[in-house]
This record gives structure tokens, C-alpha cells and sequence, in this order.
């Protein structure tokens, strides 16, 4: 899963392929010149990291993404659980929730997910 690790600056090269996906690697690195300030280079070294890393593939000139969005994140999710806190979601909401109070409709929003996902 480690593989699936992206810095801030990976994670909004990911996003334009994510929003435009499936796209021509010319378009990508037209998109990328535009919103990060990137060379042609840069853009197809972090594409072909991130390509090498299983997340997108760029075949014949077209960059299509591998996992989705929602995948990726999710996956980012499970992972800061495990690692930071032995897998324990009551442990992760307990330490979130030290500083920030739950609003009555957040709790309300995760006594539904709880109902709907829990075992029995």
C-alpha cells in the first residue's frame, strides 16, 4: 500500500489526469504547463512514477487512470488508520474528535453509516 503514497504535489498532477482521464499525454502536458507551471519533462516523470506505482498507465500516447479517484483515497484512509492507530476507527473518531466536536448532524450522518455498515 505504500506504493499508493502521494505528496501534495503528485495529488494535484493526479487530480487533472483523475478530472480529464482519458487523455492524450500532449494534453496532460498541456494541463500540467497550465496549473502546476511544469515543463514537459517534470510532467511525464511524476506521470511515469506515478504510472510505475500502478495508480495510472499512459499506452499509445493516451493516460488513462488504473484506480479510481474514490479507490485512491479510500485506500489513503485505510492506510492512516492502520498506521497511525492500530486499525482502531472508534481509536481514529475518538482522537478527531478531541479538538473538534461532532455537529448533531455529523453524528447523525455516522449513526446511519454505522447502522447500514456494521456486522448484524
Amino acid at each position: 500500500m505504500n506504493a499508493y503514497q502521494l505528496g501534495a504535489v503528485e495529488s494535484r498532477f493526479a487530480d487533472i489526469i483523475w478530472e480529464n482521464a482519458p487523455l492524450s499525454s500532449a494534453q496532460l502536458v498541456t494541463l500540467s504547463e497550465q496549473q502546476l507551471q511544469w515543463k514537459k519533462s517534470t510532467t511525464y516523470t511524476v506521470l511515469k512514477r506515478l504510472c510505475e506505482k500502478g495508480i495510472f498507465k499512459n499506452e499509445k500516447g493516451t493516460v488513462t487512470a488504473l484506480i479510481t479517484r474514490d479507490d485512491f483515497y479510500c485506500a489513503q484512509s485505510e492506510k492512516f488508520v492502520e498506521d497511525t492507530f492500530g486499525g482502531s476507527l472508534p481509536a481514529f473518531l475518538a482522537a478527531f474528535t478531541k479538538r473538534k466536536k461532532l455537529s448533531a448532524d455529523e453524528v447523525q450522518q455516522l449513526r446511519k453509516m454505522v447502522d447500514e455498515f456494521g456486522e448484524g
